[in-house]
Formats: structure tokens, sequence, C-alpha cells
């Protein structure tokens, strides 16, 4: 079960962010948040959906989409292995041909989107 609400450190990485970026967002009204028990600042999962936004850049017919950073890159013979931390605590691990590696550009620490559909995962930057 995903996520509702999110620490404003959570948020911020999730967003791909600095936690002083966000305290500099909240005080400037671009993001919207809330206080706990505890006077901390949390965000709703809305919000940080609200802020990604969608790039439309992509028509898959896929649903399953979980944006991410590269974390590493193996390359081995005509295969690659792309490791990709995901913003909810998740870690997906894509075998890509070398060649759409190469193509993409994919690095470590870079940002990405992986694509799930069935049992394959594609990666698209």
């Amino acid at each position: 079960m995903p996520k509702e609400i999110y620490s404003a450190s959570e948020a911020a990485k999730a967003l791909g962010i600095s936690i002083d970026t966000l305290r500099r967002w909240d005080r400037a009204g671009r993001i919207r948040t809330e206080r706990d028990g505890a006077n901390r600042r949390i965000v709703r999962a809305s919000e940080i959906e609200r802020l990604r936004g969608d790039s439309g850049t992509a028509h898959l017919s896929a649903r399953n989409r979980f944006k991410g950073v590269v974390t590493d890159v193996k390359v081995d013979g005509l295969l690659a292995q792309v490791e990709i931390v995901v913003s909810d605590p998740v870690r997906l691990v894509a075998i890509v041909t070398r060649d759409a590696v190469e193509e993409i550009g994919v690095k470590p620490g870079m940002a990405t989107t992986a694509v799930v559909k069935s049992t394959s995962v594609m990666i698209e930057s």
C-alpha cells in the first residue's frame, strides 16, 4: 500500500530536490505542506504527484511507472543491468540491451522512470 504522508526529507527526495529547497518552496507557497504533532513538515502524496507532473512525452500502454534514480549500470557483452532506486522504498533492477544503455546514455545518478509491463522492466529518460 503506497504511503499517503511523507516527511519533508522523504518528499524532497521524491521530488529530486534538497530539503532546503523544499523549505523555500513551502515559505513561497509553491508546495503545500502540513505540520504533524511535533510541528514537523509533512507532505501528502497527492502534493508530490502534483509537483512531479507528467512530462507528456511517453506514449506507452504500460500503466506501472516508477520514477527514480539510476544507482548502478553493469555492462557485460550484449546486455546491461541497470539498477534504479525509486522514490518509494523499492529497488528495481532492469536487464536491458547494451545498445539501449548506450543510446539513452544511462549513468549512475541520472533521473529515470522504470516502466513495468508484465514481467519486463523498460527504462526511459
